[in-house]
C-alpha cells in the first residue's frame, strides 16, 4: 500500500513576528557585548605559532626578529625622552613669563617706552589724516602734471581750492588738468555747460571710466554670441570713453618736454570721484583697487601707461571740518569717521533735493520727514528686522551708497556769472593752456559726448551744490581746525525748523518786557521746544462789552 505524502510545516511567519525576533536578537547581542566590556574580556588573540623546526635558517630568522623588536623598543624610548624634554622647556617658559608679570610697573613702562617709538616708525597709522596729507604732498612733489578728477554730478563741490593753489605755487611749472568723470550719470546739456565753465580756467577733459575691469589672472566666463547682441551698447559699464584722448595728450606733452625721464602724472581729488577707476581704464587691467567706501587707496602707487608716461595714484584729499554738512554728507566723510550718523547724513541730503523727484526716483509715496522716507524706502527694498520692523539704518546706508557711488543720477546747475578765484589770474590761465594740444582735446571731447549715452533730464535729480569744498594739505591745518565748526550750520538749520520759539524770543527782545524770562529759551537744546507763559489781559472796556438784550429779549 502506497503511503500518502506528508506535508512539511511552512517556515513563513508574519512580518511583525519576524521583526520582533530580529529586535530580540539585536538586544541580546548588545547585552552580551556590554557585559564583556565591563569584565574586560576581549576576543582571543591568535597565538603566534612561531617558526617551525622544519624551516630552513630558523636561527637567523629568530635573530632578525629579535633585532627588529629591539629597534622598535629603542624608538619608543627615544620618543618618550623627547616628550619629557619638551614638557620641561614648556614649564621653564611659563615660569619666566610668570616672573616677568610680577616685575615692577616702572621697569615695564621703561621697556614700553623703548619699544613703542620703533613700532610707530615701522608701521604708521594709514588711516590718520597726517599720513594721508603727507602721501598727497608726496604725489604733488613727484608729479610733473597733476590731474584733478571731478565728479560730473557736482564738479564745483569736488574742486579743492587749497589743492589747486598749492599746485600752482610749487616749483617746476607743474601743469594742472581737470578731468570730468562719471559723465554718463548727468544730462548732456548739463555736461556741456560745465565743460564751458571749467575750460575758462583749466584744460578740461570729459571722461567715462570703466567699472567692470578684471585682473589679468581672472579669466572671464565664456558667453554665447547671439546674433542680436553683435552690436555692443556703448553705454555699458565695461566701456570707457576719453582714455585714448587722455593718453594721446599725455604722450604728446611728454614728447614736447625736454626731460629724459618719463612724464609723471599725479591723479588727485576727493574720495569716490573715480581716481583709481581712471587709472584702470587707461591701463586696461585692474592695476589699482577700487571700491565704494572711502579710503581704499591708502598710499601712492605708480602705474606705467606708456614708455614715457607714468601715472601716480594718491589717497583722497582730506576734507576740512569747516565745510557745510551737505558737502561732507555727499562724500560720507563724517559718517565713516564716526562724527555723524547715517540718518543725519540722509536728512542733510534730502534737504538739498526736490521731494517730488526723490519720490519718483525711489518710487515711494509722499513723506514729511527723512525718517518716514527711510521707513518707506526700507519696506520697498525689503530691509526688515524681526517682526517686520523697517531697518532704517540699512536703508540709510544703501541710500548713501547710491549717492556716493556711480549709480545715482543727479546734477547741479553751473554758475551763471563765472569769476576767477583769488589764486587765479589771466596770466595763470594762459600759462596752464600752454603745452597742451587744445585741438586734440576739443575733438576728443566731441567724440566722447557723441559716444556716451546720457540720461534724460527728467530722470535726473536736481541737486543744490554748496560750492567749493575746502581741503587739508598739511598737519598744521588739521590741528588748527575746530571740529565743532562743521556743526554750527547744521545746528542753525535745526533751529530754523522751530520757528515759533525763535519768533517769541525776537518779539520779546524788541519790546523789552520779557527779557529775563526768555533767557533760558535762547539757550535751549536743539530739538526741544519750550513754551513761555504770557499773562493775558482779561479786563474789558465799555465798548467791548456785549449787550445780551439786543438779541435775547
Amino acid at each position: 500500500m502506497k503511503r500518502p505524502k506528508l506535508r512539511k510545516a511552512s517556515k513563513r511567519v508574519s512580518c511583525s513576528k519576524r521583526y520582533k525576533i530580529q529586535k530580540k536578537v539585536r538586544e541580546h547581542n548588545r547585552k552580551l557585548r556590554k557585559e564583556a566590556k565591563k569584565k574586560g574580556v576581549h576576543k582571543r588573540v591568535k597565538k603566534d605559532p612561531g617558526v617551525p623546526n622544519s624551516a630552513p635558517f630558523k636561527e637567523e630568522v629568530l635573530r632578525e626578529a629579535e633585532e627588529r623588536r629591539q629597534q622598535i623598543e629603542e624608538e619608543k624610548q627615544r620618543k618618550r625622552q623627547a616628550k619629557k624634554e619638551e614638557r620641561a622647556q614648556k614649564r621653564k617658559k611659563e615660569k619666566e613669563a610668570a616672573s616677568k608679570e610680577t616685575e615692577p610697573k616702572a621697569k615695564k613702562a621703561r621697556e614700553d617706552e623703548v619699544i613703542k617709538p620703533s613700532q610707530k616708525q615701522a608701521a604708521p597709522d594709514k588711516n590718520s589724516k597726517q599720513y594721508l596729507c603727507s602721501e598727497l604732498n608726496k604725489v604733488i612733489d613727484a608729479s610733473d602734471v597733476v590731474i584733478e578728477v571731478l565728479d560730473a554730478r557736482d564738479p564745483l563741490g569736488c574742486r579743492c581750492p587749497q589743492l589747486e593753489e598749492e599746485v600752482l605755487q610749487r616749483e617746476g611749472n607743474k601743469k594742472l588738468l581737470l578731468v570730468l568723470n562719471k559723465i554718463d550719470l548727468v544730462p548732456k546739456e548739463n555736461v556741456k555747460r560745465w565743460m564751458q565753465c571749467l575750460q575758462a580756467e583749466f584744460p578740461t577733459l570729459a571722461f567715462k571710466a570703466s567699472t567692470q575691469i578684471k585682473d589679468k589672472t581672472v579669466q572671464a566666463k565664456k558667453r554665447r554670441i547671439v546674433a542680436s547682441n553683435e552690436v555692443l551698447d556703448k553705454s555699458r559699464a565695461a566701456t570707457s570713453f576719453g582714455n585714448s584722448c587722455l593718453t594721446e595728450l599725455l604722450s604728446s606733452l611728454a614728447d614736447n618736454t625736454q626731460n629724459k625721464d618719463s612724464l609723471r602724472v599725479g591723479i588727485v581729488g576727493f574720495p569716490n570721484v573715480g581716481k583709481s577707476s581712471l587709472i584702470n581704464s587707461m591701463k586696461g587691467i585692474l592695476a589699482c583697487n577700487v571700491g565704494v567706501n572711502r579710503g581704499v587707496t591708502k598710499s601712492m602707487q605708480e602705474v606705467h601707461i606708456l614708455k614715457n608716461v607714468k601715472l601716480i595714484d594718491s589717497p583722497g584729499v582730506v576734507a576740512s571740518p569747516s565745510n557745510p554738512p551737505a558737502s561732507m554728507a555727499l562724500r560720507s566723510l563724517q559718517v565713516e569717521e564716526g562724527q555723524e550718523s547715517v540718518l543725519e547724513a540722509v536728512r542733510t541730503l534730502l534737504k538739498q533735493c526736490d521731494k517730488t523727484q526723490i519720490m519718483l526716483q525711489y518710487n515711494v509715496p509722499d513723506f514729511k520727514t527723512s525718517l518716514e522716507f527711510l521707513t518707506l524706502f526700507a519696506k520697498k527694498r525689503g530691509y526688515l528686522q524681526k517682526g517686520g520692523v523697517a531697518n532704517t539704518e540699512q536703508a540709510a546706508t544703501a541710500f548713501l551708497a547710491d549717492w556716493t557711488g556711480a549709480k545715482m543720477s543727479y546734477h547741479c546747475k553751473p554758475q551763471e556769472n563765472h569769476s576767477l578765484p583769488a589764486y587765479m589770474s589771466d596770466a595763470v590761465v594762459a600759462e596752464m593752456q600752454k603745452g597742451w594740444d587744445l585741438n586734440l582735446l576739443k575733438t576728443g571731447n566731441e567724440e566722447t559726448l557723441k559716444g556716451v549715452k546720457f540720461p534724460n533730464q527728467a530722470s535726473s535729480i536736481s541737486f543744490i551744490s554748496k560750492g567749493l569744498t575746502a581741503g587739508l594739505l598739511s598737519v598744521g591745518d588739521i590741528s588748527e581746525e575746530k571740529p565743532g565748526a562743521a556743526t554750527t550750520e547744521e545746528d542753525a538749520e535745526r533751529n530754523d525748523e522751530n520757528n515759533e520759539p525763535e519768533q517769541t524770543a525776537e518779539d520779546a527782545n524788541e519790546t523789552g518786557e520779557l527779557e529775563k524770562p526768555l533767557k533760558p529759551l535762547l539757550k535751549k537744546k536743539p530739538g526741544h521746544v519750550l513754551f513761555q507763559s504770557v499773562p493775558a489781559d482779561l479786563s474789558l472796556s465799555a465798548d467791548d462789552a456785549y449787550d445780551f438784550n439786543t438779541d435775547f429779549k
